[in-house]
């Protein structure tokens, strides 16, 4: 396993440098029978980078999208190594803004696995409009060896008439043997000079013999300055 980290920071060390603003790229590396298959899709002014490498008969599948127009600006991040088993990664960051309004998505998605199954899903979506500001991030990590992990991440901001709206969403899920699920999913809105902060983590850390698992969701909306509904919810299992 450590091999396998110590792999995934070269992969984000190259990423430093082969990415850049407006600029799709993807990279495919396949050793020893293994199986590697990697997509890069931006958009308007969005960078994305996608990278996929798998060895001895594993499978790995990379997708990462931006989409940024209207003066907002994307970055997606997607990641997946195998070392035998399975491992996807998905990573979509869309932001839109007009009108002076700027809107920064920001999605990472990271899957990694020896010998198991490991799928990761990030998702970034900001919108600001007239003045506004939306500022969203999303990031998801499965690291599996031997077992099942997945992970899910969903951050949402919007912001319209001058109001702020930042979300972050942080999920984990790590498994040795067994099955390790977390999923998260932060939303935020502003209206009338307005602003909404919403925050929501989970990690889940799931071995032989013991289970842990620590989320926190939140969803913050306001409007006119008036705060509509606060929903937070933490667990500890």
């Amino acid at each position: 396993m450590k091999r396998l980290l110590a792999t995934i920071s070269g992969f984000f060390l190259m990423a430093g440098t082969v990415a850049f603003a407006g600029e799709a790229r993807s990279v495919a590396i396949a050793t020893r029978g293994g199986s590697a298959s990697s997509t890069a899709t931006s958009v308007g002014n969005g960078r994305s980078l996608s990278i996929a490498a798998a060895t001895r008969r594993g499978r790995a599948e990379s997708h990462s999208t931006a989409i940024g127009n209207r003066r907002g600006f994307a970055d997606s991040r997607s990641v997946a190594t195998a070392d035998r088993g399975l491992a996807v990664s998905n990573s979509i960051a869309d932001a839109r803004g007009s009108f002076g309004g700027n809107a920064i998505a920001d999605s990472e998605s990271v899957a990694a696995t020896v010998g198991g199954v490991a799928l990761s899903n990030s998702d970034a979506t900001a919108r600001g409009t007239f003045r506004g500001r939306a500022v969203s991030r999303s990031v998801s990590t499965a690291l599996s060896e031997f077992g099942v992990s997945v992970s899910g991440s969903r951050a949402i901001s919007r912001g319209e008439f001058g109001g702020d709206a930042i979300s972050n969403s942080d999920a984990l899920a790590d498994s040795y043997g067994r099955v390790a699920h977390s999923d998260v999913e932060a939303v935020s809105d502003a209206g009338f000079r307005a602003r909404a902060v919403a925050n929501g983590r989970d990690v889940t850390i799931r071995r032989r013999v013991r289970g842990l698992r620590v989320g926190v969701v939140a969803d913050n909306r306001v409007h006119a300055g008036r705060t509509l509904r606060v929903r937070r919810v933490i667990g500890l299992r």
